[in-house]
């Protein structure tokens, strides 16, 4: 294989993965940082930041790639996805696979850095959630719900790896998650809708019909209330509440983008979430910064 061939290969292997498409990993990105602040009282073990941050990367690229492997037959018939490299037949499904695996063990490997036997324990139904999520479309009305535990499995993962259990406060932001998640892949889910209905798949803007939007701002809501009930028993400062008021009014903004149901001002929101998990967290950090 020439230099030409393998930069073509390479590159394709980056669509493959969405390193293109950085919103992804941020969504994922700022649970983990909330809950590595949350569980260090804001002085997080370094290592253990990079290690998760890399890993999230990894695992963020592993879950698109079985995404694309499980979807190859579907996403030729969605126009926003039918050039997919998987689908369009310039990648292999054997070499999805085991590109799959190779960004898997490399995850795995970063977690054995760490020399704590919960995190690696974690790391195994971590693993089953990246994996088995695109499936989860073929049989569940809200798959968002699945795919919240999925990205946000680094929470119970970060609390392990600071305090050697996970308290009952990581189960209740990894709930914050899942509404979170609900709500801006609603948002995403809204914009391929008439393919998805099309073709047989399930997603949470089918299932919630003519009350999408209501759906998508109550989960909005409920995220903000669980946050903000953590934050009141941590006895944070106003940074925290005002990151939180910073992340309602960017809601707010969504509502008014999304009310119409059409494609590209529902896209727009969805990638806008990168915003509200950016707000909620630097409202963490500046509140232990400023007792």
């Amino acid at each position: 294989m020439n230099w030409h061939a393998l930069k073509e290969k390479l590159d394709l292997y980056e669509k493959l993965m969405r390193l293109d498409k950085p919103i992804g990993i941020l969504l994922l990105l700022w649970p983990t940082f909330w809950a590595l602040w949350l569980s260090a009282l804001g002085q997080p073990d370094w290592t253990v930041v990079w290690v998760f941050a890399l890993g999230t990367v990894l695992m963020r690229s592993a879950g698109c790639v079985i995404n694309d492997y499980a979807d190859r037959d579907f996403d030729k018939h969605v126009e926003r996805t039918k050039e997919r490299p998987l689908t369009a037949g310039k990648v292999t499904t054997k070499e999805a696979l085991w590109l799959f695996a190779g960004l898997s063990l490399a995850a795995f490997a970063l977690v054995l850095m760490l020399r704590n036997s919960l995190v690696i324990w974690l790391s195994v139904p971590a693993l089953f959630l990246a994996a088995s999520y695109p499936f989860t479309k073929r049989f569940f009305a809200i798959p968002q719900a699945y795919l919240g535990i999925a990205f946000g499995f680094g929470i119970p993962m970060a609390y392990a790896a600071h305090l050697d259990r996970v308290p009952a406060e990581a189960w209740w932001l990894l709930l914050a998650n899942v509404f979170w998640a609900v709500a801006y892949d609603t948002e995403y889910a809204m914009v391929d809708r008439e393919d998805d209905l099309k073709i047989g798949i399930k997603t949470s803007a089918i299932t919630f019909g003519r009350f999408d939007v209501a759906a998508v701002m109550a989960c909005y809501a409920v995220t903000l209330g669980i946050i903000g009930g953590i934050g009141y028993s941590r006895q944070l400062g106003w940074p925290f509440y005002a990151g939180l008021a910073a992340a309602a009014g960017i809601m707010a903004v969504h509502y008014t983008w999304i009310r119409g149901r059409e494609r590209m001002p529902c896209f727009k929101a969805f990638l806008h979430n990168n915003y509200v998990g950016a707000a909620i967290f630097v409202g963490i950090v500046v509140s232990y910064l400023i007792p």
